[in-house]
């Protein structure tokens, strides 16, 4: 059974192939967590909780304080603020008395079968009873009425675990959450390196490491979405783990508002890690008889580095979070009209893009922004979601049917939260955007953004886009999100309701996508916030991929792409080729086949030359398009930890064929360039798709390849086909 329960111990067990995580229901009922990490077989683990209390300031229990246990310095399951814990705390909860001390104690528990859906949430889902098993406990702070439900599903196939929690007024009096994390987890020492990502818009997801310190380290968004600038992603890698040796812990949170990953390191050189919604700018008020949801946290665990996590994380995603028909469904080949044109266009250019795009092999045209309103510059029209017609002449639906006359698909953008002051919506609402009262609003892109905490507001965005997507043959939606959230105020709320906003306006967003999805399945949503400033995996349980980023430059999308992959499947990586002249086409191409793959560019301008390699990249994105999104993922070289080449691989989960990409991001002195390559299987032969020669997997991965005579110029790169041959 993945979760036991030892009644004399009182101590909960939760186990999957590769890792146990254990904790106790310690005296008077406090929640007392003793192990994570690898395997292991019992639990006698109970000593490992006892730490060392300073003194008169560590503040003791009355009862059992002469044990040496103290809240403010024993390993914590879920801890709490104001009653004795001077470390960060997971919950913060304000009651009539104006107080915010906290403290819930185990009341009782239950473990079943599966796992339930999250209240208003995305969430991993199973898939029958058999996927998963859950752990649901009730706690309570006495003194408020306060209930707390901690849950704990474990995936046992996996490696992996999820934790959420909920919180219910028992009593008969308004409470206000200041703090709801969505988890704690507790490590003995401070032996880590803590991985995360940063960046900025264009720069999304650059991996970086450094070793834990005393006191608090964070990273956190309070931009009202998971932004550009950080990711809800964090890891905690042993200081002697490596990509494919050690352990290593990683957290990713299944949420796009604001978030906070908070860890602390204590005079006992313990190290305690929360993550879950920012408190910053956050309460929420919780009337009798009222629950509150945080989002869900993924953890998972690996003792075979920090590459092992990364593929954890893309199996659980690809198989329990990615939903509907293009979970596994091969996704169509598009080219994207933005930098092609811009706002530029009308149906005669589109129509001759997709002429010239059908000849390459391309399976889909999308119209990107500019098809609707008065929009010819970013400076009007959104939320006025209707045809115009002064620009498409025949209509969309005349466009659309030129286009699947040529053969190809069709799909368009939108931008559904977003509103221009120069538009009919505002015009007639402008009480729907986000604002302060006597604060003027700011401006981003030229726009402001919708209240999505409001129903109404929702219920218009979903009829205008509803009625485009109902009468017209529409196969892939662009959602774009273009600013970060400012003056975050409703004019709806009550004063004591308005720090719920952030969180009302993702929840807003959510049902949004939620209606959309469900009432056009055969739609492939594709989401978008400047590229990557939403890439994160509540945006993934609506949309089964995401633009990565609106760099689309190779070498730079090398940093990028490899910093996405600590946690994202290559599926979900919206990647194309585009007219930038940083590299050639064969670069930009085998850049771009590690993600969705497509197209960002004018095809009537392409050099024959250049159509000739386009075909040919069309012809390999079918080849090896299973080994690439089906496959396991291996990073061989970062480009991050050498100036000079990156390289990384995909292996199909029967080891039988493989694909290795070499790119040269700066020539090297010495050309001479050996590389031993990763997950094969060592027991078979394998045929190289271009030389014909044949070696054993224990030969390319012990012995390695010589690529001295490989292309290796700035900018050029190469990849590596293997086949396995059956019988050598």
């Amino acid at each position: 059974m993945p979760i036991s329960f030892d009644e004399s111990k009182r101590i909960f067990k939760l186990d999957t192939k590769t890792s146990s995580y254990i904790f106790q229901v310690f005296e008077q009922n406090y929640l007392v967590h003793l192990y994570y990490g690898a395997y292991i077989p019992d639990n006698g683990v109970e000593d490992l909780a006892m730490r060392c209390c300073n003194a008169s300031f560590s503040p003791a229990n009355a009862i059992i304080g002469e044990h040496g246990f103290s809240v403010d310095s024993w390993p914590m399951e879920y801890s709490c603020n104001g009653t004795g814990d001077m470390r960060i705390s997971a919950l913060a909860i304000k009651n009539h008395c104006g107080n915010a001390s906290t403290d819930v104690r185990y009341v009782s528990h239950r473990i079943f079968k599966g796992k339930p859906a999250l209240c208003g949430l995305p969430s991993l889902y199973t898939m029958s009873d058999d996927d998963a098993t859950t752990l649901e406990i009730e706690t309570i702070d006495k003194v408020t009425g306060a209930k707390v439900f901690l849950l704990y599903t474990v995936f046992e196939n996996y490696g992996a675990m999820t934790r959420s929690v909920r919180v219910e007024n028992s009593s008969d009096k308004p409470m206000d959450i200041q703090r709801v994390y969505s988890a704690c987890v507790e490590f003995p020492t401070m032996d880590y390196n803590m991985m995360h990502l940063y960046g900025m818009w264009c720069k999304e997801r650059t991996l970086t490491s450094h070793h834990l310190a005393h006191g608090i380290q964070s990273v956190h968004s309070k931009r009202g979405s998971s932004s550009h600038t950080h990711n809800p992603f964090v890891a905690l890698a042993k200081d002697d783990a490596t990509e494919d040796f050690g352990e290593a812990f990683g957290f990713n949170l299944v949420y796009s508002g604001n978030f906070a990953a908070d860890i602390e390191v204590d005079f006992n050189s313990s190290t305690r890690l929360i993550m879950g919604i920012n408190p910053t700018d956050f309460c929420w008020r919780l009337d009798p008889g009222e629950s509150f949801t945080a989002p869900e946290l993924v953890m998972v665990y690996s003792n075979a580095g920090v590459g092992e996590m990364s593929r954890i994380f893309h199996r659980l995603y690809s198989n329990h979070l990615i939903r509907g028909e293009w979970k596994n469904k091969k996704r169509p080949l598009l080219i994207n009209s933005w930098e092609a044109a811009y706002f530029d266009f009308d149906d005669d250019k589109l129509v001759a893009f997709a002429e010239r795009a059908k000849e390459l092999g391309i399976e889909m045209l999308v119209m990107d922004d500019g098809w609707f309103g008065v929009r010819n510059d970013d400076r009007r029209s959104l939320g006025d979601w209707y045809v115009n017609e002064n620009k498409l002449k025949g209509g969309l639906s005349s466009l659309i049917e030129r286009v699947n006359a040529l053969g190809l698909n069709f799909g368009i953008w939108y931008e559904p939260e977003m509103i221009s002051p120069d538009s009919d919506l505002y015009r007639a609402h402008p009480d729907w955007c986000l604002q302060v009262p006597g604060r003027e609003k700011s401006i981003g892109r030229n726009q402001y953004i919708l209240d999505m905490s409001r129903k109404d507001v929702r219920d218009n965005i979903y009829e205008q886009m509803a009625s485009v997507l109902r009468n017209n043959k529409i196969d892939y939606v662009k959602w774009d999100f273009n600013r970060n959230l400012t003056e975050v105020g409703s004019a709806l709320l009550p004063p004591e309701r308005q720090q719920e906003v952030y969180h009302r306006f993702v929840l807003g967003t959510y049902e949004l996508m939620g209606r959309i999805v469900n009432e056009f399945p055969h739609i492939l949503l594709e989401n978008c916030s400047g590229g990557g400033g939403r890439f994160d995996p509540g945006m993934l349980y609506f949309s089964p991929q995401i633009w990565c980023s609106d760099n689309t430059d190779p070498i730079e999308r090398l940093t990028i792409q490899f910093g996405t992959s600590m946690c994202y499947p290559v599926s979900t990586v919206g990647a194309h080729v585009s007219a930038c002249s940083r590299t050639g086409y064969e670069t930009k191409g085998n850049v771009a086949m590690s993600g969705t793959f497509g197209y960002e560019l004018d095809p009537i301008k392409l050099t024959e030359e250049e159509r000739r390699i386009v075909k040919k990249q069309v012809k390999d994105y079918h080849k090896y398009y299973d080994v690439i999104h089906f496959g396991d993922l291996y990073r061989l070289i970062a480009p991050t930890e050498n100036s000079h080449r990156c390289a990384w691989g995909y292996v199909s989960q029967d080891k039988s064929e493989a694909l290795f990409t070499f790119v040269t991001m700066l020539r090297c002195q010495n050309p001479t360039f050996y590389v031993r390559l990763k997950g094969l299987d060592p027991d078979k032969y394998y045929i190289d798709d271009e030389t014909d020669e044949i070696h054993s997997g224990a030969l390319l991965m012990n012995a390695g390849f010589n690529l001295k005579n490989r292309p290796c110029s700035d900018g050029t790169s190469y990849t590596i086909y293997l086949k396995e041959v059956k019988n050598k």
